[in-house]
């Protein structure tokens, strides 16, 4: 066997449990923990922290949490730390790491990776940017929260050439902190595509921690005690191809179902996964379980670079605010519904005394599972949760239905109750713009304790060699004949396992049959038309929806378009990210031959 490496995935977004660290650091033959802190909606957050404090707008528990209680078994263990926790503040970050280690009297070298961040450039983007899925002009520059360019793995790959110990990035793909220490163990080039892609896809499996080892699987009963569960670590040969664990003596479960899920989470098309270093290929990627919790990977397929990095913009547009609430006994969804009605109605009506304008938005959805009722439970919606939520271009807008919220407390119909605690306050919507940039025009910089890294920004060289083949889609699975078939009906569930996610206004469900078998009667059970019905209380009228064919994992992959009422915070959704998609879909039926169905 050739050269292998160990890396663990400890943080899959900012507030991740701690127990990560000292977990993985007990572990065998460990060489790295990758952090992943960063989604689009925490750097508004971030940005506004700094705003605030120019010494702030990192993942301030990264140096609080992790960094200041380990750092000495981190040093005698020699386990390297990959992290964007720098958010937009990386040298802030570095800074407070570094006053870490030289307390604490340690011999280790941080480096950090700048350059992502475009915000003081926002003038020059006001003309001939448009939004890379909308065709939508820049947003006004008063409005702009952050700027940042996705970064990619090669100058992770530098820092560590140069004898980093530590390394903190701003925004970087969540993937690359994982494909840097790849690069720079192996030294793969830019041009070594297949290798790229899975060393990417191994960081893509990590990236969500225990997303991968029984967190959000279909067969959570499977799983274990999740208090104790084990956090991933993937051991990378050569070629990309990689084993996937868990640390021994914990819960949780590492199995085909649990990877294929995290593989399939919140990508796109599998044949056109863009990442800065790499276009993934991941249509003909094998999973296969090797023994006790160890997944065996491979068969990913690169392509080149694309020449431009994706940014993301956020931006403030108006407030938002919301509440819950919740009804008890005869006809609680009735109850909750006529009185979400009538404090909108009495809004409005101050609205109109006032002279101001309407909500911009109003969402009402009620929720419920009669817990409140114990054994004399008997069916019927006696127990619902009502949320309210509106958005307004006036934060004193929502902050009127917050309080009329309370104030028609006493006017409700029976049988309201609220969790005692403080009031909700009106937040300001923070939206997503995405757009492309020639790499040309990002400058990065590595600095190792301070002092700058000769560094050629991780561009690739010119192509070498013979061209990749133009991207061919798989066969779809061929139709069943199903016109003398003797057919029954079972659940999805019992054939697939399913996970869900987003992409700004985008959610994708990837679906993955149990058995080979199944698939061609659930790829054709889940036409456009039958998705469009299920979903057709949340996707945008004429939304656009694409369904991917993944024969490797026997998959398939949904995509569907201005799905989660603008995403993240700009959603006043219950589940505003599409987490809860794949369990909707789940339920869907799927006609079998009984001859199948009663093996089951």
């Amino acid at each position: 066997m050739g050269k292998t490496i160990h890396i663990g995935g400890a943080s899959g977004f900012w507030g991740d449990s701690p127990v990560a660290t000292p977990q993985l650091l007990a572990a065998q033959d460990l060489d790295y923990i990758v952090y992943d802190y960063l989604a689009e909606i925490t750097m508004s957050i971030m940005a506004r922290a700094y705003q605030s404090d120019p010494a702030a707008g990192y993942a301030t528990d990264f140096v609080s949490a992790v960094m200041k209680p380990y750092l000495a078994a981190i040093a005698s263990r020699g386990v390297k730390i990959l992290s964007n926790a720098g958010g937009v503040n990386p040298e802030a970050c570095g800074a407070a790491v570094e006053a870490l280690i030289k307390d604490a009297g340690l011999n280790l070298k941080v480096a950090v990776v700048s350059g992502d961040n475009l915000l003081a450039r926002k003038a020059v983007f006001t003309t001939n940017i448009q939004e890379m899925f909308s065709g939508a002009e820049f947003p006004e520059p008063d409005k702009l929260a952050s700027i940042n360019a996705y970064l990619g793995a090669f100058p992770i790959a530098a820092a560590l050439d140069a004898g980093a110990d530590i390394v903190i990035t701003g925004r970087s793909v969540d993937s690359a902190v994982t494909l840097g220490a790849c690069i720079h163990e192996f030294g793969w080039s830019p041009e070594e595509w297949d290798a790229l892609a899975g060393g990417s896809l191994a960081g893509h499996i990590i990236e969500c921690g225990p997303q991968a080892t029984g967190g959000n699987f279909t067969d959570w009963e499977k799983a274990g005690d999740l208090a104790d569960i084990g956090y991933p670590i993937v051991e990378i040969s050569d070629d990309g191809s990689f084993i996937c664990s868990k640390p021994d003596n914990t819960a949780g479960l590492v199995s085909v179902g649990t990877i294929a899920e995290q593989m399939l989470y919140e990508i796109g098309d599998p044949q056109a996964y863009m990442l800065p270093d790499v276009v993934c290929d991941f249509s003909g990627v094998t999973i296969k379980q090797i023994g006790e919790d160890r997944v065996h990977v491979a068969g990913a397929r690169g392509r080149p670079a694309p020449s431009t990095y994706k940014v993301c913009v956020t931006y403030f547009e108006g407030f938002r605010g919301g509440v819950l609430l919740s009804f008890v006994g005869r006809d609680a969804d009735l109850k909750a519904q006529h009185y979400a009605d009538q404090i909108i109605a009495r809004c409005r009506s101050g609205f109109r005394n006032a002279n101001q304008a309407d909500f911009t938005e109003v969402s009402t959805e009620i929720l419920g599972a009669d817990s409140q009722f114990g054994a004399a439970v008997e069916g019927g919606r006696r127990e619902v949760v009502l949320k309210l939520a509106v958005k307004h271009d006036d934060a004193r807008g929502v902050g009127l239905m917050l309080k009329e919220a309370t104030g028609l407390a006493l006017a409700t119909p029976p049988g309201l109750s609220i969790f005692a605690g403080s009031r909700p306050k009106p937040s300001p919507v923070a939206r997503l713009y995405s757009f492309l940039l020639d790499k040309s025009e990002v400058d990065i910089a590595v600095a190792l304790d301070g002092a700058p890294i000769a560094f050629g920004a991780g561009k690739p060289s010119p192509q070498t060699g013979d061209a990749p083949p133009a991207i061919q889609p798989p066969p779809r699975p061929a139709a069943y004949d199903d016109a003398n078939a003797d057919l029954v009906e079972v659940e999805l569930e019992d054939l697939a396992w399913g996970r869900s996610g987003d992409k700004g206004n985008k959610s994708n469900i990837g679906i993955i049959a149990r058995d080979a078998v199944y698939l061609p009667y659930i790829f054709h059970s889940l036409n456009e038309v039958v998705i469009r019905q299920r979903f057709a209380h949340f996707l945008a009228p004429d939304s656009d929806i694409d369904i991917y064919y993944l024969p490797g994992t026997h998959a398939m992959n949904i995509v569907m378009h201005e799905a989660l009422g603008g995403g993240g915070v700009a959603s006043l959704r219950n589940d505003p990210q599409g987490k809860a998609y794949a369990q909707i879909l789940l339920g869907q039926k799927i006609a079998l031959p009984r001859s199948i169905a009663e093996t089951l």
